[in-house]
């Protein structure tokens, strides 16, 4: 009998110890994110959106390749969860064009939480939705 209840809480135990490692997973951004933004549900654009935290600063960028767009003035309010960062992208005819975007973290405690708000390139102005991907902890190079 006694044996058996210490084999009970040795395995109570590796339980306690191996559920707060799990829960730890860094920054909230940090990770890739998958979603759309849009005037309206007809006209959707695919976003994907990559994040990092340096300890210092919010880096990051917005559909990854050839025509890629960097973060800036990327930051993170704590106390209510919102984002904001900018970036530099093209209009249709080429032309530079100012981008602000703003939103707010939604199901912190998920894998899979979401970042949703407006999307504003010069005039136009959007809604987004974005997804983080469960394999946020991953960082580049890093063996899975």
């Amino acid at each position: 009998m006694q044996a058996r209840a210490t084999h009970l809480f040795v395995i109570l135990g590796c339980f306690l110890i191996a559920a707060p490692s799990r829960a730890q997973e860094g920054h909230p951004l940090v990770g890739s994110w998958h979603g759309d933004k849009g005037a309206a549900p007809a006209n959707r654009s695919q976003v994907t959106l990559i994040m990092d935290w340096d300890g210092k600063e919010i880096t990051g960028l917005v559909n990854p390749g050839y025509e890629h767009m960097s973060l800036q003035n990327a930051k993170l309010n704590a106390k209510d969860w919102t984002v904001h960062f900018e970036l530099d992208s093209k209009d249709s005819s080429g032309k530079i064009i100012r981008c602000v975007v703003d939103g707010k973290l939604d199901k912190l405690g998920s894998d899979r939480r979401t970042l949703t708000g407006t999307w504003t390139c010069g005039n136009t102005k959007s809604d987004f939705k974005l997804t983080r991907d469960r394999d946020y902890y991953h960082t580049v190079g890093e063996a899975k």
